[in-house]
């Protein structure tokens, strides 16, 4: 990040912070001289990022400011995103958003298809065996290109407890009970 944003921008943004945020990437860079910025997303699947109305944008030290911007447009552009956002109307406005957080509403993601999850929905699910046996909480997930994987906090262990997030394991997710039943045993790990 090269300056602090204009004071022009800084009056764009609103000052709310809502609670459901969720990180759904990084601002690159700028892109072109109109305002646009590159984006990544923090997931191959940006479908959070692409539907958000409302980004939140956070600086890290030492500009440590939060914004509150519209979305005006936003495409994919290769593995990237490129948007342009309300009160961001030059290079150099776009170029003192470079290196921040980009956040959006979870109640602005699409609905995800049967069968599929987000993965912030997931986090905080306790996992049990078909027996009922508590396996443990969810507080990860990793992409092993194959397949997901729940990375399981187990009390008293040091290390977690993974198992690959797919149908020969994972019987059933109930997001509302925030359960989730799996065809696993304790001592397989």
């Amino acid at each position: 990040m090269k300056t602090a944003p204009s004071p022009e921008l800084l009056a764009a943004s609103s000052d709310d912070w809502p609670s459901t945020l969720v990180e759904v990437g990084r601002v690159l860079d700028a892109w072109g001289t109109r305002g646009w910025i590159k984006l990544a997303p923090a997931s191959a699947e940006a479908a959070g990022l692409l539907a958000a109305t409302r980004l939140w944008l956070h600086a890290p030290a030492p500009h440590g400011f939060r914004l509150g911007l519209g979305v005006r447009l936003a495409r994919r552009h290769g593995a990237a995103i490129v948007a342009l956002l309300d009160g961001v109307a030059t290079r150099d406005d776009a170029e003192s958003l470079k290196g921040c957080s980009v956040h959006a509403r979870r109640e602005d993601f699409p609905a995800a298809d049967d069968g599929a999850y987000y993965w912030v929905d997931l986090i905080g699910c306790t996992v049990v065996n078909r027996d009922g046996v508590a396996l443990g909480v969810v507080d990860g997930l990793l992409d092993s290109g194959a397949q997901s994987i729940l990375q399981l906090h187990v009390a008293g262990r040091r290390q977690p407890r993974l198992i690959p997030f797919v149908d020969a394991h994972v019987d059933s997710v109930d997001l509302t009970a925030r359960r989730i039943v799996a065809n696993w045993q304790p001592d397989y790990d």
